[in-house]
């Protein structure tokens, strides 16, 4: 079920649901344990949404010992709409070079890149499936595949998750979804949310200090380029506020 209206009715620019809003619900899950996680593929539809969704999770895995490969799908260049072609060759590569810093950050390689477009990965979902099914299937046997959850909102997320679904079901990797944009358009509670699914990732303060150290790389998203930043600083705020959550 996709979530796309309700993201496309609550603009970026309008804050969505509070941070403390989320943090006064005091939401309690079980917690995701790693007893049987012989590595970790983490799947990006754009740079930055790896550390924004699951970086402190990614970084504690990889504290763990535990190997951690990131696909990224898009290099993000479309964050500007009315960008030239030229600009948008010069995002994607600065993007690039942001997703690779954050990587370091996090303890882990640089990323794999599909370098699908930004923005219309829909359209493309089927090459993303059968990429990440040809990633999973060189991993051990059990990997967990993390990508963004199917009902996120943001299209790129939905299209992503449901490629990362596919994926997994051919290979018989464990399937993850970590939610985004869930975080602004939904509230405590909300039925269309999975709540009954939802581990929560219990994070060292080493953990959660690399994801802050990680987002920091982004200043394209998190820098103003005109009247505001792509990414308001509340998105972050509000990210750390509410931890990290997969739907298992």
């Amino acid at each position: 079920m996709s979530n796309g209206a309700r993201f496309a009715a609550r603009p970026i620019a309008g804050g969505g649901t509070a941070a403390e809003i989320w943090r006064a619900a005091d939401l309690a899950f079980p917690e995701l344990t790693w007893e049987h996680c012989p590595g970790l593929v983490v799947v990006a539809p754009h740079p930055d949404d790896e550390t924004l969704g699951l970086g402190g999770t990614i970084a504690a895995a990889a504290e763990r010992g535990i190997p951690v490969r990131v696909v990224s799908v898009s290099d993000g260049d479309a964050a500007h709409p009315d960008a030239t072609a030229a600009q948008r060759r010069a995002l994607a590569q600065t993007r690039r070079d942001e997703v690779r810093c954050a990587a370091a950050a996090l303890g882990i390689g640089a990323p794999m890149r599909l370098g699908l477009p930004d923005g219309d990965v829909a359209a493309h979902q089927a090459r993303v499936a059968d990429a990440l099914t040809e990633v999973l299937a060189a991993e051990p046997a059990g990997v967990w595949c993390a990508a963004t959850w199917r009902g996120d909102g943001h299209p790129d997320h939905e299209a992503v998750g449901r490629a990362a679904a596919e994926a997994t079901s051919r290979t018989g990797a464990v399937l993850l979804e970590y939610p985004v944009w869930m975080w602004h358009w939904a509230e405590p509670g909300d039925a269309t949310v999975p709540w009954h699914r939802a581990r929560r990732s219990s994070l060292t303060h080493s953990a959660t200090q690399r994801k802050v150290d990680a987002a920091q790389c982004f200043h394209s998203q998190f820098e103003p380029d005109g009247p505001e930043a792509v990414l308001p600083p509340y998105v972050l705020a509000r990210l750390l506020t509410v931890g990290e959550v997969v739907f298992r």
